[in-house]
């Protein structure tokens, strides 16, 4: 096998890996991820074992997630005295993650278009190898 074709394929497998290699750190979570209590509840009761550490305050754990957070009971109740209607809210959009927005993110597009353009890369390098030898 010609030497550019390995080098091809090597550089081809990096340039698709790399982007990659930082996701499995963007689920790691903390409390400042969260604006309520209850939806770092939810992040903490899906793993009990609380690999983000969502219940590291203060004394023994005890099995409630981000107790410094506001929750949203408190909040209703305060802007129930204020206005006599109750408002009407979207609750929390919540995913990994927190609070999200709908749709891939850019980081995500980025990464799909990378693994994309890489497989382009190691079929155009299959083809033009595949000419040459026939």
């Amino acid at each position: 096998m010609p030497r550019r074709a390995v080098i091809a394929g090597i550089t081809a497998a990096f340039v698709s890996i790399v982007p990659s290699a930082s996701t499995a750190h963007a689920q790691d979570l903390d409390c400042s991820d969260f604006r309520f209590q209850e939806e770092a509840q939810t992040v903490f009761d899906q793993d009990p074992s609380d690999p983000n550490r969502l219940d590291e305050d203060q004394g023994p754990d005890d099995g409630v997630a981000c107790e410094a957070l506001p929750r949203r009971t408190d909040i209703s109740a305060t802007s129930r005295a204020r206005s006599p209607s109750p408002v009407p809210t979207l609750g929390a959009r919540t995913g990994v993650g927190g609070v999200s927005a709908p749709g891939p993110s850019g980081r995500d597009i980025g990464i799909g278009v990378t693994l994309a353009a890489g497989g382009v890369l190691a079929a155009a390098g299959y083809v033009a190898l595949r000419r040459r030898r026939g």
